[in-house]
């Protein structure tokens, strides 16, 4: 089955005012396979139809994400480009914050679906930073592994795949990580071609970042939809209740929790698995050097610590 015929899949609203239950898209960004494996992708819409016949129509391009705090569940960063002609096509965008589950699912639905106007003039990508990637990168300790470099990469990745694809993108708006001037040289410096306008609140200001976000926040949550099978998580934020009790019921007291859907980076992940899972405590180091596995299981056997757990050496018997 392709992802564009996935079934819907039945999510709660986070409006306060809307308690009912809602049937959102799955959009064609989510593949269950890899979001199951823990590994980070991206997806990359068809080109739309009008710059299929004309590439060398100017363009505008925006980036936002979802998912930067969570405890649970990818960070998604997208990107969406229309042709600067075209914009009127993004007036019922807005950030996604301020839109219901419906609404932003109906939008992506549109944007998906041949022969709308949204689908012939707009394209769109996503890269779906998973929770196992973040955390490694983040543990590593190195700079280049901290969330806003793995943020900062994700974008540079997303707008130069767009460029490369021939789009002719001469403007450029991103909601900022870090300092928005710093951020803002960074990338006029990587892409003199384009204008580029870094804001805090792009989502709210600039139409076509609003887009983007609709696309990241909608395709996050079908992905912590898909890995969490359809259990109440939460909204996946570390103060949230409900992702507080999954964390709590859904712990290992060995192995913690699949880091395909828990960043074992977060402070509240870590907490939680030195309260609530077993504590291993290795032999120390003998005198001489330090000791293999070989020689503590060697000295346990011969102090008969372990019983005949692991047998005896195929020359004695």
């Amino acid at each position: 089955m392709s992802s564009n015929d996935s079934p819907p899949i039945a999510q709660s609203d986070e409006t306060a005012s809307e308690k009912t239950t809602v049937t959102v898209f799955t959009p064609p960004s989510i593949t269950a396979a890899a979001l199951g494996s823990g590994a980070s992708y991206t997806f990359n819409s068809a080109l739309p139809p009008v710059l299929q016949t004309d590439l060398a129509m100017p363009c505008i391009l925006g980036v936002d994400e979802a998912g930067r705090g969570p405890v649970l569940g990818p960070m998604v960063y997208a990107v969406a480009f229309v042709p600067a002609d075209s914009v009127d096509v993004l007036e019922d965008f807005d950030d996604s914050k301020k839109l219901s589950s419906n609404t932003r699912s109906s939008l992506l639905r549109l944007l998906c679906t041949p022969g709308t106007d949204l689908h012939k003039n707009m394209g769109w990508s996503c890269t779906l930073l998973s929770a196992r990637d973040i955390s490694a990168g983040m543990l590593s300790g190195s700079t280049g592994g901290n969330l806003n470099a793995q943020a900062h990469e994700a974008t540079i990745e997303l707008i130069r795949s767009v460029i490369d694809r021939g789009v002719n993108i001469v403007e450029i708006f991103v909601d900022t990580v870090g300092p928005p001037q710093t951020y803002q040289a960074k990338l006029a410096k990587l892409f003199p071609g384009a204008k580029v306008t870094v804001s805090k609140k792009a989502d709210s200001l600039y139409p076509i970042v609003s887009a983007a976000s609709v696309c990241a926040k909608v395709t996050r949550d079908s992905a912590v939809d898909v890995l969490s099978g359809g259990e109440v998580v939460g909204s996946g934020y570390p103060g949230d209740e409900k992702t507080k009790n999954w964390l709590r019921d859904a712990v290992d007291p060995v192995f913690g929790w699949d880091p395909s859907m828990t960043r074992f980076s977060w402070k509240t992940a870590k907490d939680l698995l030195e309260e609530e899972t077993s504590q291993v405590e290795w032999p120390d180091a003998e005198a001489d050097g330090e000791q293999t596995i070989t020689s503590a299981f060697a000295e346990a056997r011969e102090t008969e610590s372990l019983g005949n757990w692991f047998g005896r050496p195929a020359a004695e018997i």
